[in-house]
């Protein structure tokens, strides 16, 4: 049913536990949309039909907003596989893409190649897939002609438009080449997207000084748009790292969210308070602040993201070339062995928490499910010969598992007042990180249902009503008369994430029906295959458009 709209016109979901997405309490009604929208909310069993062509039984069922997934990386899978099972079946019905800093708009024929290459562990890099576009708007449009399953906001991403305009230089910018990239940055935002994106632990983003960061934000914040930073350290200098977001956001006005904002390693252990110190300060002084989490200790990324910066300087074909050269690579494992290389966040990698999680090369596919220390112990080799082999065996393309997370920081960050949820999820690789398919489910059966460390209100708040104001879209986000039907309804007493590490591609399980633009994409628990989705574009005064 590729670019559904139109739905069953006057669904009706009759006595419902409706949770808002305010936060506020809970509360049974009858829910009625049509062509589109909720057109009534009312006493349950006194919703007026309003000659509807279907009667949803909800009783004993929980209706809110649908999900808004904060971090995703659904970039190429959404033109790719639009009917997205990995997200509507977990009520994800908006996710937000470009993260990072890096994403295939703004490019041209020059970077696509080398970003194609860069991120190929995140999104795949398929044959024969046809790269139609080079623009923010081009990009939206192409998602538009496909029809996807959800809406999708965009981020222009920091290191692209870095790419396009600086190559890989490890230096600042000319005031030439700053000016272009304001241009490139105003074009995406005044085409559609929601902000930028800025991976600083990614070449070429993380050569960007703080300045470069101030001057592009304040033309986000002309744009009414917000800075999504992947900040420069999750370990050894996190806080220093978080520091250095919050005081951009001063120095440009331009409102801040904190991308899977964790605090994760060793030598941050038990130390999430003081990274939601500097966020209540910075709060209480009024910068514009909110931030992400998933639900899960793991984290994933790409192989290659471990090496040091010097090393990936010049691109991924540079990268390669160094791999193969015996005083580089000693210079590398210095870094990585015994320094701790910026590119693992300042920590001396361990490389039993290192864990392949997919693979480019066929030949490599035995290796996945495997950590690089378990691999060098069969081989009979260090754990960094083996890595700097993996990546150039696997041309960059290798994804994996870092299990460097602590229970106590996640419960604490999930907690605060500022809170959204955020998948990350990557859904390529042979055993990818479960988040992609687990994250919302997750948050309402552990957090919720088995631990309380969230009451129902509060996590749906975080899945919806307060991610819509921080994109700022148009009457999404909440259930109330006059706002887009894009909701899911749920059994709060069976709702379960399945997914798991080593089947990482299990549908949630208690998600019963899920509808995007009024369309229904889950009944019954089951993916109907309606695409009514669309990119959700914001005008210049920050609204929704469309």
């Amino acid at each position: 049913m590729s670019g559904a709209r139109s739905g069953v016109r006057g669904t009706v979901f009759r006595g419902a536990t409706v949770v808002d997405g305010t936060g506020a309490g809970r509360y049974r009604a009858d829910v009625r949309i049509a062509d589109g929208v909720i057109v009534e909310v009312a006493a349950a069993g006194r919703a007026s039909g309003g000659g509807a062509a279907r009667t949803v039984d909800a009783d004993g069922l929980v209706l809110t907003p649908g999900f808004i997934d904060m971090h995703a990386h659904s970039d190429l899978a959404l033109l790719r596989e639009p009917e997205h099972p990995a997200k509507v079946t977990q009520g994800v019905t908006c996710e937000v893409l470009g993260q990072d800093g890096l994403s295939y708009a703004p490019v041209d024929d020059t970077t696509l190649p080398a970003l194609r290459r860069q991120i190929a562990g995140w999104n795949g890099d398929p044959d024969g897939f046809d790269w139609d576009w080079r623009t923010v708007g081009g990009y939206l449009d192409r998602l538009d002609r496909t029809g996807p399953a959800v809406n999708a906001c965009y981020l222009v991403p920091h290191g692209s438009l870095r790419m396009l305009v600086m190559g890989w230089a490890n230096r600042a910018p000319s005031e030439a080449e700053l000016d272009r990239m304001r241009e490139l940055l105003a074009q995406g935002l005044a085409e559609g997207a929601v902000g930028m994106s800025s991976g600083l632990t990614y070449t070429p983003g993380m050569y960007a000084g703080t300045g470069e960061l101030v001057e592009l934000c304040r033309v986000v914040a002309g744009y009414g748009g917000f800075h999504a930073p992947h900040q420069r350290s999750y370990g050894a200098g996190a806080l220093e790292g978080y520091a250095e977001m919050v005081e951009i956001a001063r120095r440009s006005g331009c409102p801040l969210h904190l991308t899977h904002a964790t605090m994760n390693f060793g030598v941050n252990q038990g130390r999430a308070g003081e990274l939601l110190e500097l966020v209540d300060r910075a709060l209480d002084d009024g910068v514009d602040l909110t931030l992400d989490s998933y639900p899960y200790l793991p984290g994933s990324t790409t192989l290659a993201a471990l090496l040091p910066s010097w090393a990936t300087e010049g691109g991924p074909q540079a990268t390669l070339t160094r791999l193969g050269d015996p005083a580089a690579r000693e210079r590398i494992r210095y870094e990585v062995e015994e320094k701790g290389s910026d590119g693992c966040h300042g920590v001396v990698t361990d490389w039993a928490t290192i864990q392949l999680s997919g693979a480019g090369a066929p030949e490599l596919a035995g290796a996945v499910g495997r950590t690089v220390a378990e691999l060098a112990a069969e081989q009979g080799r260090t754990g960094t010969e083996v890595f700097l082999d993996l990546l150039l065996r696997d041309e960059l393309a290798t994804t994996i598992l870092q299990h460097v997370g602590h229970e106590e920081n996640v419960r604490a960050i999930m907690r605060h007042r500022a809170h959204t949820v955020g998948s990350d999820g990557l859904l390529v690789g042979a055993r990818p990180h479960p988040r992609a398919w687990g994250t919302f489910p997750r948050y309402l059966a552990r957090y919720v249902r088995e631990l309380g460390v969230l009451t129902l209100e509060e996590a749906v708040a975080r899945m919806t009503g307060r991610p819509a104001a921080r994109l700022r879209l148009h009457r999404r986000g909440r259930i109330a008369a006059g706002y887009h039907a894009d909701l899911v309804l749920f059994d709060p007493e069976r709702v379960q994430d399945t997914a798991t590490f080593d089947r990482p591609r299990r549908p949630a399980a208690g998600i019963e029906h899920v509808y995007v633009n009024g369309t229904a994409v889950v009944e019954r628990g089951r993916t109907t295959g309606a695409r009514p989705g669309r990119a959700l574009r914001r005008t210049e005064r920050g609204a929704e458009a469309g």
